[in-house]
This record gives C-alpha cells, structure tokens and sequence, in this order.
C-alpha cells in the first residue's frame, strides 16, 4: 500500500509539471505561432524557442510517464483500458509532443535561411514557415484527441475501482467528454477553447488529491 500511494503522489506532482511547462511553452511561443512576419522575427529570439520547445518536450515527457506509473494499478481493475491509457496517453502522445517541439526548432534554421534569402525565394520560405505553423495546429487537434480518449480511459477506471472519489472521476469524464469536442469542432474551424478548462481544472484537483491524500486505502487493499 506504501507504494500505491508514493505512486499516487508521484503522478499528482508529474501532472503539475506537466500544466506548469504547457503553460509556460505558451508564453514563450505564443506570440510566435501568431506572429505573421514569423520568420523575420525568429532568429532574433531564437532562445525563446528553444526554451519553450524544451518546455514543450517536459510536457510530452511528464504526462506520458503518467499512465505507464498508473498501469500496474489501473491493470488490476481493467487490463485493456490500462493498456490503452498507456498507448494513447503514453506512446502516442509522446510522439506528437516530439513532432511539435522539432516543428519549432526547425523554424529556426528556416528564419536563417529567409532572412540571407534572395527575393526570388522569399514567398517559398514564407509558404513552408505557413506550412510548418499549420502543421501544428492540425497536429495539436490530433494530440487533443488522443489525449481525450486516454483521460477517459483512465477517469473510467477511476470510476470503476474507487481509487478517488466519484465525483472527481465523473468531472474527469465530463471533462474529457467536453476535451474531445474542442478538436473535434476546431478540424472545422469552429474555435472554443473554453471546452479544454473543465479537465485542466479537474486535473489540477486531482493532482492536488493524490499528493495529500493518496489513493483510497480501501480500494488499494481490496
């Protein structure tokens, strides 16, 4: 029981390094990925990028370990979700946070080459830097997905094993519920990020749950 729950307090601090560091990577790329002269301006803050690619890696990598830690746990009430909360929100959402953070590092060598480019090049770096930032907005919906369906996997084996309280399981449900809509709605150009804020805010509660409190001794032992 000693190391259910030092694994449960494990996983509340890895969800809030997560948060922490996708919040951060989007105070140093955000004005970035939003900046139509991109290119021009890149190089010149090129350590911006770096960190928040870096922070975007610290992302990926924090929240990916999260079902490998919880899957000898979660194994134990449902073997297939565990497995898929692994593949889901562990394997392939690794790679997409990787995918990410090399788009933006390979944004920098492309400033590079716009800013000593001849004006008969200029539009061709221009359309690949267009290309790289769409790449990753299309590669965020599929992350998002991905991430939704992982975190109801696992808020459905919460659910089934008592491992938290009900009710933060169900909010985690509706929360991932409302999660897949807004990649679902934004493929199709329909913006609504406040449908991502109820699992943020359930997840930080969780976090919070699982470093004081634990797991449910009861369930852990049953």
């Amino acid at each position: 029981m000693n190391r259910h729950q030092k694994t449960a307090r494990i996983v509340g601090v890895l969800f809030i390094i997560g948060t922490a560091a996708g919040i951060l990577s989007n105070v140093f790329l955000g004005p970035y990925l939003n900046d139509p002269g991109l290119l021009s301006t890149l190089l010149a803050n090129r350590n911006k990028v770096v960190i928040g690619s870096l922070l975007v890696l610290t992302m990926g990598l924090s929240l990916s370990i999260i079902p490998v830690l919880l899957y000898p746990i979660l194994n134990k009430y449902n073997e297939p979700l565990a497995l898929g909360a692994v593949v889901f929100r562990g394997v392939i959402e690794a790679v997409l946070y990787i995918m990410q953070a090399l788009i933006m590092l390979l944004l920098i060598p492309l400033s590079q080459e716009f800013i000593t480019a001849d004006s008969a090049s200029i539009s061709v770096f221009q359309h690949l830097g267009a290309f790289f930032i769409e790449s990753d907005t299309w590669i965020g919906f599929i992350m998002s997905i991905i991430f939704s369906l992982g975190a109801l996997m696992i808020y459905y084996v919460f659910y089934q094993s008592s491992l938290i309280p009900r009710w933060l399981s169900v909010w985690g449900l509706i929360g991932g519920l409302l999660y897949f809509a807004y990649p679902m709605l934004g493929m199709f150009g329909i913006e609504f990020g406040l449908l991502m804020l109820p699992l943020a805010l359930q997840e930080m509660v969780m976090a919070l749950w699982l470093i004081i409190k634990g797991f449910n001794s009861e369930a852990v032992a049953s």
